[in-house]
């Protein structure tokens, strides 16, 4: 068996068909491209992925003016290849399926059954091609009373209860239900796709046939409540918000400083013994209502008030200096810029730099897309991929990609000579 060299990392074997747009899939094909897969974005002509025109904030240029290029795009589309075809045309959805004859896996998020119209469903591509896995990424799923709605990361934090516990209790100051800060069923969605179709490829190996998933937005939301769900439906009891307390940890929250607030996460009795020790009240620890966290949790109204006093006699960098060495988890509440800046961010290389496509890496490139390219900034930059395989470490390849960059090359790859492809060019189907 011939293995893949770190150059060519651990699914480079694989070519992934990204019919997906937004959030959930394309993260999902990322993740596929981070691990060395050839992923094609396939895209509609002119306009491309909806979050190209999600802004602001807009890439700068290099003179640091916005550009008509949207930073959201750049989150989830590194390491790709984009093409651009209008599926609507029997050319381009022939194109497609040739694609799909070609590739080990498929993504797409289109409304249950809307494939069908183009002959590019799971049925269709899968007579062509039985060794093709093909995962499908809705709101609701295949089936349900709900599967022909559309489903958008907000509202399946709504319907799933996840906003139901995020946020403030409604009697303190700004109470009332929150969404988190990022699309979070979106991202977790395409994890848990990225896992599945793992799990199809090692199938395959076996059986030498590909299969369908199918992947719902608030399957998902269900599914990250986590120790959140597993208490209701074990209990019946409903969980209520808390800020940023725990249901079950005590204390396991922010609290003040002198300079601004801190996070403790305190998750057993012997970092709360050794934290009270720290702190120059040693008797906590030994006071009868706070020895277990069980007790603790019980007497949560009057312990976290009186931690509340002492924290705030120290500046948050004071209280982390005492605590580090001392195995009591406590870190500040960092601002983007703060995290960004921090030295273990820094230390791992979270931020990536990768050179925006210039004209002259798509030669052939029709002149709007060339034009486009123009616009752009000298560079992107991304968040590292958190994935760290020792024998075969990410790759860098592309940045994300500029509207139909990669069409002449892709095209090339199916065999279209260059007078098709100008045929299909002026027709408008790519």
């Amino acid at each position: 068996m011939t293995l893949p060299t770190p150059r060519q990392g651990a699914l480079s074997h694989l070519k992934v068909l990204d019919l997906s747009r937004v959030l959930a899939g394309p993260w999902c094909t990322q993740m596929l491209a981070d691990l060395g897969a050839d992923v094609v974005k396939v895209e509609r002509p002119i306009a491309g992925d909806d979050t190209r025109h999600w802004g602001p904030p807009f890439m700068p240029d290099t003179d640091g003016q916005p550009t008509p290029h949207a930073t959201y795009f750049t989150a989830c589309n590194r390491n790709k290849r984009s093409v651009t075809i209008d599926m609507s045309t029997l050319e381009g959805q022939g194109l497609i399926q040739q694609m799909a004859l070609q590739s080990d896996i498929l993504v797409e998020n289109f409304k249950v059954g809307g494939l069908a119209h183009y002959g590019l469903d799971y049925a269709s591509l899968k007579a062509l091609n039985p060794r093709l896995i093909y995962c499908s990424i809705t709101g609701f799923g295949q089936t349900g009373p709900y599967a022909e709605r559309a489903g958008y990361d907000l509202m399946i934090q709504a319907m799933s209860g996840m906003m139901s516990i995020t946020g403030r209790a409604d009697g303190a100051p700004g109470g009332g239900p929150q969404r988190a800060g990022v699309a979070i069923t979106d991202v977790f969605t395409g994890i848990y796709a990225t896992s599945a179709i793992l799990a199809a490829v090692e199938m395959r190996h076996r059986t030498g046939e590909g299969q369908h998933i199918d992947m719902a937005l608030l399957d998902v939301g269900m599914a990250i409540l986590a120790n959140q769900a597993a208490g209701f439906i074990n209990t019946g009891a409903e969980p209520q918000r808390m800020g940023n307390a725990h249901p079950s940890l005590v204390p396991y929250q922010d609290f003040p400083t002198l300079d601004g607030a801190m996070l403790l996460a305190i998750g057993n009795d012997g970092q709360f013994a050794r934290f009270c020790a720290a702190a120059g009240r040693p008797e906590w620890a030994q006071d009868a209502r706070f020895t277990t966290n069980t007790l603790r949790v019980e007497h949560r109204a009057t312990l976290v008030p009186l931690m509340s006093e002492t924290t705030r006699t120290r500046t948050t960098a004071d209280w982390i200096a005492l605590l580090e060495d001392k195995a009591v988890p406590c870190g500040p509440i960092n601002t983007l810029a703060s995290a960004f800046a921090d030295p273990q961010v820094q230390a791992r290389g979270l931020v990536l730099k990768q050179p925006l496509a210039k004209t002259n890496s798509a030669p052939d490139a029709p002149e709007s897309i060339a034009n486009d390219m123009k616009k752009g900034a000298a560079e992107i930059r991304t968040v590292a991929s958190p994935m760290r395989l020792s024998a075969a470490p990410v790759q860098l390849r592309y940045a994300p990609p500029a509207l139909g960059e990669h069409t002449t090359e892709v095209l090339q790859e199916l065999g279209l000579d260059a007078a098709r492809i100008q045929s299909l060019q002026q027709q408008g189907v790519v």
